[in-house]
């Protein structure tokens, strides 16, 4: 491919050729210029293109004989990238303008937007940091509410960074001809099928990606990924995709898939603690507070109170977000935390930090509302299904154990056949070719990755091992990305009741090696 990088750290850290780590063509160019700068480049590159296969295509057409130049000739002159075919495209090398979010959300926004409006398929990676990283840190659009940086520091009249963030896949989404993805390191699954889908697209693609700077942020320098795991599990930055392709819907083509717990405001997540020497765990809510604390950007709004001085005017921040203006007076929002000999310990919470759990948690809102997803209705626990479900998934390992050498029968006979064997724990086999999924629970590492991806499907027992609590309890989809994500590799799909989901045999190709 070719990449024009917008100057800053992408180029900066990069270094220069022959040390730079980019092995292909690219250039460098003012601040803000590089989606024009490669509009450019891709209209001479495709003039080039189209010179190439307007001369294989004479020249096919003269080896068959049905080369006629007065019919011919006229659709030749003005032939350009808009008329290749699929296979001529796909031997197009691609576009990108590369930059940070000062060259793409602020300065050189409106070049981005002219690039998305002509509907040229050039692709665009910003590298989001959420500060102007490469002159010193100043505070950017795409900040969060009470970051502190340069030009927007903490004092009296003003405590960081006062508006919310802007969200540039929103913007890019208002285009309604670009591929959008918004993706992190914390899941590449996501973030590598989102970059396949929008090089495919015939159509401009945009991939905002979550990228920590570790001095600016305040973090270490080998805690990028762990960062932006927080980041999305805390709601601080969703994951999401919107594809055009799929249709003109909102709910058609947005798609929400890799976030946490999907049907619930603020997914949870567990606190190991001592007490009196022992080890104990609290299930809380994870809040963009809990992600703030993290971080050295955020550290001021944060206090921590001494146990003497615990009071029953504390509330914890998930219940204090909830109430009612009226009845957060004389109420101090606080969460959970431990110290460094692992003691339990209270942090209030200050009045920016709860407007930008406010800010996130309505984003989040407006992202499932947009996917199409209605707010969970609560409902009793089906305390019979669940110990059916684990029985069943007890029965599926056994039968595992006992096949061995050229089994594969064996175990795929018991898949099928666990379903009837608990009294319609799960639904018997529909069309013969469905396989219930199963967990290997005794050999869990408790990753915490497949319940966090989807905890109706995933659940822990007594001894903290996940077993499958309802194989239904969300798309096929979800069972294969867990297996995918899965430390262990004890995690197998089976095969989907329903072939009629969306992109179904896509998902049993990639379910097949973990079976």
């Amino acid at each position: 491919m070719g990449m024009c990088n917008a100057t800053g750290c992408t180029s900066v850290w990069g270094s220069t050729w022959p040390y730079n780590p980019y092995p292909f063509p690219w250039t460098n160019h003012l601040f803000q210029d590089s989606p024009s700068v490669a509009m450019g480049i891709f209209e001479g590159h495709m003039a080039k293109m189209a010179d190439g296969f307007r001369t294989i295509r004479k020249a096919e057409m003269m080896l068959k004989g049905t080369y006629k130049p007065e019919d011919h000739d006229d659709f030749f002159t003005y032939f350009h990238w808009g008329q290749f075919t699929d296979e001529e495209w796909l031997l197009c090398p691609p576009v990108v303008a590369v930059g940070g979010d000062g060259a793409m959300y602020d300065i050189g926004f409106q070049n981005l937007s002219r690039m998305m409006a002509s509907g040229k398929p050039i692709k665009v990676i910003i590298v989001d940091t959420q500060v102007y990283s490469n002159t010193g840190g100043q505070a950017c659009t795409s900040g969060f509410i009470g970051q502190v940086s340069d030009m927007a520091q903490y004092g009296k009249v003003w405590q960081g960074k006062s508006e919310p963030r802007k969200e540039i896949g929103l913007i890019a989404m208002a285009h309604r001809n670009t591929y959008v993805m918004q993706a992190t390191l914390a899941n590449t699954s996501q973030m590598i099928e989102g970059f396949i889908d929008g090089l495919m697209a015939r159509r401009p693609a945009l991939f905002n990606l979550y990228t920590t700077c570790q001095p600016e942020h305040g973090v270490g320098d080998d805690l990028g990924v762990h960062q932006a795991k927080l980041a999305v599990e805390s709601r601080a930055y969703p994951l999401f995709r919107y594809n055009p392709d799929n249709g003109v819907k909102a709910e058609e083509a947005f798609d929400l898939s890799g976030n946490p717990d999907i049907d619930k405001i603020w997914p949870t997540y567990q606190l190991k603690y001592l007490e009196n020497g022992h080890e104990k765990f609290m299930e809380l809510p994870m809040t963009f507070a809990d992600f703030a604390l993290t971080e050295a950007r955020f550290r001021k709004h944060f206090r921590k109170v001494p146990r003497d001085a615990w009071n029953e005017n504390m509330v914890p921040l998930a219940e204090f977000l909830e109430m009612a203006e009226g009845e957060r007076e004389d109420k101090f929002p606080f969460i959970w935390a431990v110290d460094r000999k692992q003691q339990l310990s209270r942090v209030l919470v200050a009045k920016k930090i709860v407007e930008s759990c406010e800010e996130r948690r309505n984003f989040w809102i407006m992202l499932r509302a947009l996917a199409g997803i209605k707010p969970e209705q609560p409902k009793q626990e089906d305390i019979e299904s669940k110990i059916r479900a684990e029985v069943v998934n007890k029965i599926a390992q056994g039968l595992m154990k006992m096949a061995t050498g050229e089994s594969g029968g064996l175990i795929e006979m018991a898949m099928a056949a666990a379903p009837s064997a608990t009294a319609g724990a799960v639904p018997a086999p529909s069309n013969g070719e469905y396989m219930a999924p199963w967990l290997e629970t005794e050999n869990c590492t408790s990753c915490d990755e497949c319940t966090k991806l989807n905890s109706k499907i995933f659940a822990y027992n007594n001894d903290k091992k996940a077993y499958i609590k309802d194989p239904f309890g969300g798309p096929y989809s979800d069972l294969v990305k867990a297996a995918e994500k899965c430390t262990a590799q004890v995690i197998h799909p089976g095969l989907p009741k329903d072939k009629s989901e969306k992109d179904a045999e896509k998902w049993i190709k990639r379910g097949e090696k973990f079976n």
